[in-house]
């Protein structure tokens, strides 16, 4: 329980705590709703506008999204929440494109072994599925959806909720920083060729259970990614 109150602006980041201390313990869930204000200060022996304020703190950190009506609730994702502070702080320490590819390549290394490993049937079903309508698509605008879905439920495949998530805000980065990379390298259609034979390579070796296979398989597609990034930013 919150202690007495010594002053306002003080006491809320009690609150915040003890609401961030109930998430970490699981007594407070993802998506869950949080109880009204009132019952919350009354509970905590806090005034109405300590917990106002500790409600404001916790929507601007991003653990709770208040919505029009209905309340106050835990976040369901804390991807969004990763993404602007890391875009500030790569930014003010001229983190480049190429560095923060080559930090995806080594998640994506790992998080690929670990779906060689640990990946279900469905994961499986769903990358072939995705490699098949690469191979058919000319849509550039769709390639590139199917090329995030796919790094997308590897990481999935992992299951490991922090590569799965980090990899999607380091993607989501990289596709701030360069804006269009990711169609450009796709609409070569030298590229494309690679990438979907090294989509397959990657596939058919967590299929296998071959963890050295795919270890292979998704260097080589880090590979073409890297090179054509360096080749982009040399021109910029």
């Amino acid at each position: 329980m919150v202690k007495k109150e010594k002053a306002n602006n003080k006491v809320y980041k009690g609150v915040v705590e003890e609401i961030k201390n109930k998430i970490v313990s699981g007594e407070l869930k993802k998506g869950q709703k949080l109880p009204p204000k009132r019952e919350l200060a009354e509970k905590l022996s806090v005034s109405r506008a300590s917990v106002r304020e500790a409600m404001r703190a916790l929507e601007v950190i991003g653990f709770i999204e208040s919505k029009q009506g209905a309340g106050n609730y835990i976040k369901e994702s804390f991807e969004d929440v990763l993404i602007e502070p890391l875009s500030m702080m790569f930014m003010l320490q001229q983190i480049n494109a190429e560095e923060i590819s080559e930090l995806r390549r080594g998640l994506e290394l790992e998080a690929a072994v670990l779906a060689a490993e640990r990946a279900d049937e469905e994961d499986i079903l769903k990358l072939e599925h995705l490699i098949k309508e690469m191979s058919v698509t000319e849509n550039e605008d769709r390639n590139v959806i199917l090329d995030k879905e796919f790094h997308y439920t590897i990481a999935k495949a992992s299951k490991n909720k922090m590569f799965l998530n980090i990899l999607n805000v380091i993607s989501e980065l990289i596709d701030n920083f360069i804006k269009g990379i990711r169609k450009e390298i796709l609409s070569k259609e030298e590229n494309k060729e690679r990438l979907l034979k090294v989509h397959s390579e990657i596939a058919l070796a967590i299929r296998e259970r071959n963890k050295m296979n795919v270890y292979k398989a998704m260097e080589k597609h880090c590979t073409i990614i890297n090179e054509n990034i360096l080749l982009r930013t040399k021109k910029e």
